[in-house]
Protein backbone atom coordinates (compact mmCIF):
# COMPACT_ATOMS: atom_id res chain seq x y z
CA UNK A 1 0.00 0.00 0.00
CA UNK A 2 1.27 3.19 -0.69
CA UNK A 3 0.65 6.68 1.58
CA UNK A 4 4.07 9.02 0.68
CA UNK A 5 1.85 11.96 2.29
CA UNK A 6 2.57 9.70 5.80
CA UNK A 7 6.03 9.24 5.29
CA UNK A 8 6.21 13.34 4.41
CA UNK A 9 4.27 14.13 7.29
CA UNK A 10 7.20 12.19 9.84
CA UNK A 11 9.49 13.59 7.95
CA UNK A 12 8.30 17.31 9.13
CA UNK A 13 7.74 15.75 12.60
CA UNK A 14 10.83 14.84 12.60
CA UNK A 15 12.17 18.53 11.77
CA UNK A 16 9.95 20.25 13.92
CA UNK A 17 9.87 18.14 17.21
CA UNK A 18 13.61 16.68 16.79
CA UNK A 19 12.32 13.28 17.48
CA UNK A 20 14.03 10.38 14.98
CA UNK A 21 11.59 9.32 12.16
CA UNK A 22 12.43 5.92 13.24
CA UNK A 23 10.68 5.93 16.60
CA UNK A 24 7.73 6.77 15.47
CA UNK A 25 8.20 4.02 12.58
CA UNK A 26 9.15 1.81 15.36
CA UNK A 27 6.13 2.45 17.33
CA UNK A 28 3.41 2.59 14.53
CA UNK A 29 4.51 -0.49 13.42
CA UNK A 30 4.27 -2.56 17.01
CA UNK A 31 0.65 -0.67 17.22
CA UNK A 32 -0.51 -1.86 13.83
CA UNK A 33 0.20 -5.21 14.79
CA UNK A 34 -1.46 -5.35 17.23
CA UNK A 35 -5.12 -3.76 15.79
CA UNK A 36 -4.92 -6.14 12.94
CA UNK A 37 -4.34 -8.90 15.91
CA UNK A 38 -7.46 -7.64 17.60
CA UNK A 39 -9.46 -7.19 14.19
CA UNK A 40 -8.91 -10.65 12.79
CA UNK A 41 -8.49 -12.39 16.12
CA UNK A 42 -8.90 -15.98 15.09
CA UNK A 43 -8.31 -15.78 11.42
CA UNK A 44 -5.32 -14.02 10.67
CA UNK A 45 -1.81 -15.58 12.59
CA UNK A 46 1.01 -13.84 13.31
CA UNK A 47 1.58 -10.47 11.40
CA UNK A 48 4.22 -8.57 10.37
CA UNK A 49 4.07 -5.17 8.62
CA UNK A 50 6.70 -3.95 6.64
CA UNK A 51 7.39 0.08 6.53
CA UNK A 52 9.32 1.54 3.44
CA UNK A 53 9.63 5.36 4.19
CA UNK A 54 11.70 5.76 0.97
CA UNK A 55 8.90 3.97 -1.73
CA UNK A 56 6.33 5.38 0.83
CA UNK A 57 5.06 1.83 1.30
CA UNK A 58 3.39 -0.37 4.17
CA UNK A 59 2.69 -3.60 3.15
CA UNK A 60 0.90 -6.25 5.77
CA UNK A 61 2.00 -10.36 5.87
CA UNK A 62 0.63 -12.74 7.85
CA UNK A 63 3.24 -15.66 8.89
CA UNK A 64 2.40 -19.20 9.02
CA UNK A 65 4.46 -22.18 10.24
CA UNK A 66 4.77 -25.69 8.27
CA UNK A 67 3.58 -28.85 9.98
CA UNK A 68 2.06 -32.55 9.21
CA UNK A 69 -1.01 -31.60 10.87
CA UNK A 70 -2.28 -28.86 11.88
CA UNK A 71 -3.60 -28.33 15.51
CA UNK A 72 -4.05 -24.50 14.90
CA UNK A 73 -5.24 -22.79 12.29
CA UNK A 74 -4.70 -19.31 13.03
CA UNK A 75 -0.62 -19.61 13.50
CA UNK A 76 -0.18 -22.90 11.38
CA UNK A 77 -0.03 -24.51 7.58
CA UNK A 78 0.00 -27.91 6.60
CA UNK A 79 2.61 -29.39 4.38
CA UNK A 80 -0.16 -30.07 1.32
CA UNK A 81 -1.04 -26.21 1.64
CA UNK A 82 2.26 -24.97 1.97
CA UNK A 83 3.75 -26.94 -1.03
CA UNK A 84 0.71 -25.50 -3.47
CA UNK A 85 2.72 -22.23 -2.33
CA UNK A 86 5.98 -23.30 -2.89
CA UNK A 87 7.39 -26.92 -3.28
CA UNK A 88 10.45 -26.38 -1.26
CA UNK A 89 8.07 -25.76 1.87
CA UNK A 90 9.10 -28.58 4.87
CA UNK A 91 7.77 -28.64 8.36
CA UNK A 92 9.44 -25.95 10.29
CA UNK A 93 9.74 -23.18 7.69
CA UNK A 94 7.87 -20.16 7.88
CA UNK A 95 4.74 -19.31 5.09
CA UNK A 96 4.75 -15.00 4.37
CA UNK A 97 2.32 -14.17 2.51
CA UNK A 98 0.78 -10.44 1.62
CA UNK A 99 -2.51 -9.44 2.46
CA UNK A 100 -4.64 -6.37 3.03
CA UNK A 101 -6.88 -5.86 5.88
CA UNK A 102 -10.21 -4.46 5.19
CA UNK A 103 -10.98 -1.03 6.71
CA UNK A 104 -7.30 -0.35 6.44
CA UNK A 105 -7.31 3.30 5.76
CA UNK A 106 -9.43 3.45 8.85
CA UNK A 107 -7.29 1.21 11.32
CA UNK A 108 -4.46 2.81 10.30
CA UNK A 109 -5.28 6.29 10.76
CA UNK A 110 -7.13 6.12 13.76
CA UNK A 111 -3.76 4.13 15.05
CA UNK A 112 -1.09 5.97 13.72
CA UNK A 113 -2.61 9.56 15.27
CA UNK A 114 -2.37 7.82 18.61
CA UNK A 115 0.35 6.16 18.97
CA UNK A 116 2.57 9.70 16.98
CA UNK A 117 0.47 11.62 19.45
CA UNK A 118 1.85 9.37 22.37
CA UNK A 119 5.30 9.13 21.11
CA UNK A 120 5.35 13.05 20.66
CA UNK A 121 4.04 13.38 24.34
CA UNK A 122 6.51 10.47 25.79
CA UNK A 123 9.34 11.64 24.01
CA UNK A 124 9.15 15.37 25.34
CA UNK A 125 8.49 13.90 28.81
CA UNK A 126 11.93 12.15 28.96
CA UNK A 127 13.42 15.07 27.04
CA UNK A 128 12.16 17.43 29.59
CA UNK A 129 12.82 15.17 32.73
CA UNK A 130 16.23 14.50 31.15
CA UNK A 131 16.61 18.56 30.91
CA UNK A 132 15.61 19.20 34.63
CA UNK A 133 17.19 15.99 36.25
CA UNK A 134 20.26 17.88 37.10
CA UNK A 135 17.94 21.31 38.26
CA UNK A 136 17.55 20.05 41.96
CA UNK A 137 18.76 22.38 44.16
CA UNK A 138 18.56 25.22 41.41
CA UNK A 139 16.92 28.26 41.95
CA UNK A 140 14.40 28.85 38.60
CA UNK A 141 11.76 31.66 37.58
CA UNK A 142 8.33 30.58 36.33
CA UNK A 143 5.69 32.24 35.40
CA UNK A 144 2.22 31.60 37.57
CA UNK A 145 -0.32 29.41 35.11
CA UNK A 146 -3.01 28.28 37.28
CA UNK A 147 -3.90 28.26 40.08
CA UNK A 148 -6.25 26.13 42.56
CA UNK A 149 -7.56 25.33 46.15
CA UNK A 150 -4.67 24.65 47.10
CA UNK A 151 -1.64 24.20 44.41
CA UNK A 152 -0.13 26.79 42.66
CA UNK A 153 1.18 26.09 38.72
CA UNK A 154 3.96 27.49 37.48
CA UNK A 155 5.53 27.50 33.59
CA UNK A 156 9.45 26.45 34.12
CA UNK A 157 12.00 26.61 31.17
CA UNK A 158 11.62 26.82 27.53
CA UNK A 159 9.93 23.93 27.45
CA UNK A 160 7.26 24.77 29.71
CA UNK A 161 7.68 22.56 32.29
CA UNK A 162 5.32 22.06 34.91
CA UNK A 163 6.36 23.30 38.16
CA UNK A 164 3.75 22.93 41.94
CA UNK A 165 3.95 25.06 44.53
CA UNK A 166 2.01 22.79 47.44
CA UNK A 167 0.93 24.56 50.16
CA UNK A 168 3.98 23.82 52.42
CA UNK A 169 6.02 25.37 50.29
CA UNK A 170 3.85 28.77 49.70
CA UNK A 171 5.08 31.45 52.11
CA UNK A 172 2.03 32.34 54.16
CA UNK A 173 0.76 35.58 53.20
CA UNK A 174 2.02 35.68 49.76
CA UNK A 175 -0.20 36.19 46.70
CA UNK A 176 0.57 34.51 43.25
CA UNK A 177 -1.38 35.68 40.68
CA UNK A 178 -1.85 34.51 37.19
CA UNK A 179 1.05 35.87 34.99
CA UNK A 180 2.95 36.46 37.62
CA UNK A 181 6.97 35.86 37.38
CA UNK A 182 8.15 34.17 41.20
CA UNK A 183 11.43 32.66 41.90
CA UNK A 184 11.46 29.58 43.68
CA UNK A 185 13.71 26.51 44.51
CA UNK A 186 13.83 23.33 42.65
CA UNK A 187 12.66 20.08 45.45
CA UNK A 188 11.58 17.76 43.43
CA UNK A 189 12.14 16.63 39.58
CA UNK A 190 9.42 13.32 39.06
CA UNK A 191 8.19 11.79 36.18
CA UNK A 192 3.88 12.35 35.77
CA UNK A 193 0.96 10.65 33.96
CA UNK A 194 0.62 14.48 32.28
CA UNK A 195 4.30 14.53 31.78
CA UNK A 196 7.82 15.97 34.02
CA UNK A 197 6.72 17.85 37.52
CA UNK A 198 8.75 19.75 39.31
CA UNK A 199 8.16 20.40 43.08
CA UNK A 200 9.22 23.74 43.57
CA UNK A 201 9.40 25.91 47.23
CA UNK A 202 9.63 29.45 48.57
CA UNK A 203 9.81 28.09 51.92
CA UNK A 204 12.81 26.35 51.69
CA UNK A 205 16.29 27.17 53.45
CA UNK A 206 17.85 26.15 49.66
CA UNK A 207 16.14 29.16 48.39
CA UNK A 208 17.91 31.51 50.74
CA UNK A 209 21.51 30.14 49.66
CA UNK A 210 20.24 30.71 46.07
CA UNK A 211 19.58 33.82 46.90
CA UNK A 212 22.57 34.95 48.45
CA UNK A 213 24.53 32.89 45.79
CA UNK A 214 23.05 35.35 43.03
CA UNK A 215 23.79 38.22 44.74
CA UNK A 216 27.15 38.07 46.54
CA UNK A 217 29.58 36.90 43.84
CA UNK A 218 32.64 35.69 46.79
CA UNK A 219 30.07 32.87 47.80
CA UNK A 220 29.22 32.17 43.49
CA UNK A 221 33.24 31.56 43.61
CA UNK A 222 33.89 29.61 47.24
CA UNK A 223 35.19 33.01 48.90
CA UNK A 224 32.54 33.06 51.39
CA UNK A 225 30.80 29.62 52.04
CA UNK A 226 27.43 29.29 53.59
CA UNK A 227 27.83 26.98 56.55
CA UNK A 228 23.76 26.41 57.72
CA UNK A 229 21.07 28.19 57.49
CA UNK A 230 17.55 27.90 59.20
CA UNK A 231 14.36 29.37 58.40
CA UNK A 232 11.06 30.34 59.54
CA UNK A 233 9.27 31.21 55.88
CA UNK A 234 8.05 34.72 55.89
CA UNK A 235 9.11 36.10 59.23
CA UNK A 236 12.97 34.78 60.17
CA UNK A 237 16.24 33.35 58.62
CA UNK A 238 19.50 32.57 60.59
CA UNK A 239 22.15 32.28 58.09
CA UNK A 240 26.08 31.34 59.46
CA UNK A 241 28.78 32.52 56.83
CA UNK A 242 32.69 31.55 56.77
CA UNK A 243 35.70 33.44 54.30
CA UNK A 244 37.79 31.43 53.18
CA UNK A 245 40.49 34.14 52.61
CA UNK A 246 41.21 35.75 55.90
CA UNK A 247 41.47 39.11 53.50
CA UNK A 248 37.74 38.87 52.81
CA UNK A 249 35.40 40.03 55.19
CA UNK A 250 32.26 37.37 54.74
CA UNK A 251 29.82 39.50 56.37
CA UNK A 252 30.55 42.41 54.64
CA UNK A 253 30.29 40.36 51.33
CA UNK A 254 26.67 39.53 52.04
CA UNK A 255 25.65 42.65 53.45
CA UNK A 256 27.03 44.60 49.97
CA UNK A 257 27.13 48.16 49.84
CA UNK A 258 24.91 50.07 51.87
CA UNK A 259 22.80 47.03 52.56
CA UNK A 260 22.50 46.34 48.66
CA UNK A 261 23.26 43.06 49.11
CA UNK A 262 20.94 41.87 51.30
CA UNK A 263 18.29 43.97 50.89
CA UNK A 264 17.84 42.88 47.28
CA UNK A 265 17.45 39.38 49.26
CA UNK A 266 14.92 40.69 51.89
CA UNK A 267 12.97 42.60 49.30
CA UNK A 268 12.47 39.04 47.23
CA UNK A 269 11.45 37.24 49.99
CA UNK A 270 8.88 39.93 50.85
CA UNK A 271 10.63 41.67 53.86
CA UNK A 272 11.79 38.85 55.68
CA UNK A 273 14.37 39.54 58.69
CA UNK A 274 17.73 37.92 57.85
CA UNK A 275 20.53 37.51 60.32
CA UNK A 276 23.76 36.91 59.12
CA UNK A 277 25.82 35.08 61.28
CA UNK A 278 29.89 34.50 61.47
CA UNK A 279 29.92 30.63 61.68
CA UNK A 280 32.66 29.18 63.88
CA UNK A 281 34.48 26.44 64.50
CA UNK A 282 34.15 26.21 68.32
CA UNK A 283 30.26 25.30 68.72
CA UNK A 284 29.93 26.86 71.96
CA UNK A 285 31.27 30.12 70.27
CA UNK A 286 28.45 29.82 67.48
CA UNK A 287 25.89 29.43 70.08
CA UNK A 288 26.74 32.40 70.99
CA UNK A 289 26.34 34.15 68.14
CA UNK A 290 23.35 32.34 66.72
CA UNK A 291 21.33 33.88 69.84
CA UNK A 292 22.01 37.27 67.92
CA UNK A 293 20.73 39.97 68.20
CA UNK A 294 21.12 39.30 72.33
CA UNK A 295 24.40 39.49 73.60
CA UNK A 296 25.01 36.31 75.34
CA UNK A 297 27.38 36.44 78.83
CA UNK A 298 28.49 32.71 78.72
CA UNK A 299 27.56 28.94 77.52
CA UNK A 300 28.51 25.96 78.72
CA UNK A 301 28.36 22.50 77.50
CA UNK A 302 25.93 20.60 79.69
CA UNK A 303 25.47 16.29 79.96
CA UNK A 304 24.14 14.75 77.30
CA UNK A 305 25.06 15.05 73.24
CA UNK A 306 25.17 18.28 71.72
CA UNK A 307 23.21 20.14 74.43
CA UNK A 308 24.34 23.65 75.89
CA UNK A 309 22.99 26.15 78.97
CA UNK A 310 23.38 30.02 77.58
CA UNK A 311 22.62 33.07 79.86
CA UNK A 312 21.86 36.48 78.85
CA UNK A 313 21.28 39.54 80.67
CA UNK A 314 18.18 39.49 82.73
CA UNK A 315 16.93 42.38 80.60
CA UNK A 316 18.15 40.31 76.89
CA UNK A 317 16.06 37.06 78.01
CA UNK A 318 12.78 38.17 75.94
CA UNK A 319 15.41 39.02 73.41
CA UNK A 320 17.66 36.22 73.42
CA UNK A 321 14.32 33.69 73.21
CA UNK A 322 12.21 36.09 70.68
CA UNK A 323 8.15 36.15 70.33
CA UNK A 324 6.83 32.62 70.72
CA UNK A 325 10.08 31.24 70.60
CA UNK A 326 11.40 32.60 66.99
CA UNK A 327 14.81 33.09 67.81
CA UNK A 328 16.13 30.14 70.14
CA UNK A 329 13.91 27.94 67.75
CA UNK A 330 16.13 28.85 64.86
CA UNK A 331 19.50 29.40 66.92
CA UNK A 332 18.33 25.31 67.36
CA UNK A 333 18.15 24.47 64.27
CA UNK A 334 20.95 26.88 62.88
CA UNK A 335 23.61 25.00 65.45
CA UNK A 336 22.38 21.52 65.56
CA UNK A 337 22.29 21.99 69.28
CA UNK A 338 19.44 21.50 72.30
CA UNK A 339 19.79 25.51 73.87
CA UNK A 340 18.50 26.17 77.34
CA UNK A 341 18.37 29.70 77.43
CA UNK A 342 18.23 31.50 81.23
CA UNK A 343 18.53 34.91 82.30
CA UNK A 344 21.57 35.71 84.63
CA UNK A 345 20.00 35.72 88.04
CA UNK A 346 18.02 31.79 87.05
CA UNK A 347 21.92 30.72 86.61
CA UNK A 348 23.06 32.44 89.87
CA UNK A 349 20.68 30.29 91.61
CA UNK A 350 21.69 27.61 90.39
CA UNK A 351 25.20 28.00 90.72
CA UNK A 352 26.07 28.82 86.86
CA UNK A 353 26.16 32.35 86.59
CA UNK A 354 28.92 33.73 84.43
CA UNK A 355 32.17 35.51 86.35
CA UNK A 356 31.82 39.61 86.34
CA UNK A 357 32.13 41.52 83.21
CA UNK A 358 32.11 37.75 81.05
CA UNK A 359 30.48 38.90 77.35
CA UNK A 360 30.26 37.10 74.21
CA UNK A 361 30.79 40.02 71.53
CA UNK A 362 28.89 38.38 69.15
CA UNK A 363 29.39 40.09 65.50
CA UNK A 364 26.11 38.75 63.85
CA UNK A 365 24.20 41.13 61.40
CA UNK A 366 20.57 42.00 61.25
CA UNK A 367 18.90 43.39 57.53
CA UNK A 368 16.98 45.90 58.25
CA UNK A 369 13.26 44.92 59.31
CA UNK A 370 10.49 46.81 57.13
CA UNK A 371 9.38 50.14 58.39
CA UNK A 372 12.65 50.20 61.19
CA UNK A 373 9.84 47.48 63.29
CA UNK A 374 11.93 45.97 66.28
CA UNK A 375 11.97 42.11 67.25
CA UNK A 376 8.96 42.01 69.58
CA UNK A 377 9.96 41.55 72.87
CA UNK A 378 7.48 39.13 75.87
Amino acid sequence: MTNKDFFLALEDLEKEKGISKDVFLEALENALVSACKKQYAGTVGAVEIKLNPDKGTLDFYTVKTVVEEVTDREKEISLEDARAIKKSYKPGDKVTEKFVPKDFSRIAAQTAKQVILQKIHETERDAAMSEFADKEGELLVGVVRKKDIKNIYLDLGKGQIEGVLLPSDQVPGEVYELNDKVKVFVKKVKSGYNGAQVLVSRTSPGLVRKLFEEEVPEIKQGTVEIKAVSREAGSRTKMAIYSNDPRVDAIGACVGNKGARVNAVVAELGGEKIDIIPWSEDPLEFIAKALSPAKVLSVTQLDGEKTAMAVVPDDKLSLAIGKDGQNARLAVRLTGWKIDVKSRSAAEKIGMAPSDGAEDESEAVQAPAPDGEEDAVE
